[in-house]
Formats: C-alpha cells, sequence, structure tokens
C-alpha cells in the first residue's frame, strides 16, 4: 500500500507493521555513524553494556525515530514528517525483535495533516517506545 493523498487516509487505519533490524552490527554502525563510536560498548557489547549497569547494548533512540520514520514512508513515500513526539518507556535492546505500529488518530482533509499513534513494541508485546507523529500528505494527486 501507498498512501498518494490525505484522501487515500481513512481514521483508524493501521499502518503496516514494520520489524527493523536491531542486530549489534547495525546498532554499532548506526552510532558510529553519528559520532557515538566510543560509547564504551554501549552499543556494540552487551557485556560491557551490563558492566555500565545497562541490560544489555542498546539501540540508539535516535535510531529508533529512525525506525518510526521509516515506518511512514514505506507506507507513504509522498509523506512529509512534519513532527514525531516519543516517550521511551523502556531501553529497546540490540539483537532483541522488536515492531512498530501506527495507526491513524486525525485528520485534516482541508491542509493534509494527519496524526499518527506509534508503538515500538518487543516480542513479549511490552511497548518500549510511545508517541505521535504529524505527517502531511498532498491534498490534490500530483
Amino acid at each position: 500500500m501507498n498512501i498518494k493523498t490525505v484522501h487515500d487516509v481513512e481514521f483508524g487505519t493501521e499502518l503496516p507493521s514494520f520489524t527493523p533490524d536491531t542486530s549489534i552490527t547495525k546498532t554499532a554502525e548506526f552510532a558510529k555513524a553519528v559520532g557515538w563510536g566510543n560509547g564504551r560498548g554501549r552499543f556494540d557489547n552487551h557485556e560491557a553494556a551490563r558492566k555500565q549497569g545497562l541490560p544489555g547494548a542498546l539501540v540508539p533512540g535516535i535510531m529508533g525515530l529512525a525506525f518510526l520514520t521509516s515506518t511512514i514512508h514505506q507506507w507513504s513515500d509522498v509523506a512529509e514528517v512534519e513532527h514525531i513526539d516519543t516517550v521511551f518507556r523502556a531501553p529497546m535492546l540490540a539483537d532483541e525483535p522488536v515492531t512498530i505500529g501506527a495507526v491513524v488518530t486525525d485528520i485534516d482533509e482541508d491542509t493534509g495533516v494527519i496524526e499518527l499513534d506509534m508503538t515500538l513494541k518487543n516480542d513479549l508485546d511490552e511497548t518500549r517506545v510511545f508517541g505521535t507523529a504529524k505527517v502531511r500528505l498532498p491534498v490534490e494527486s500530483t
């Protein structure tokens, strides 16, 4: 499914779920790319992260935001993400699968702005991150 205009969206629609790659290899690459390569193992070594008092190597929070944004763009390649507001309830751990879900909670057909409630859950169905996104879609077909 690829949404092209705001008129293609229905209130209450669930976006297709997305299961991103949370492997420790990817978290390490991401941390290095954003300048956090010297996280003392926080993102690339479970044992080193545990020695820091963490439950294991983490998925960087901004990587989680990137996953949320990716979910939106897989749903609509013309969507402009205007704002994402999140609450991190618990750490996301590297090598632990997560699934991202989203549901349409508001539609403004005049401006093309829609709102989504978004969640990032682990395999135990525990919400790790939740939030809202404001997304702008074209009002008319291009």
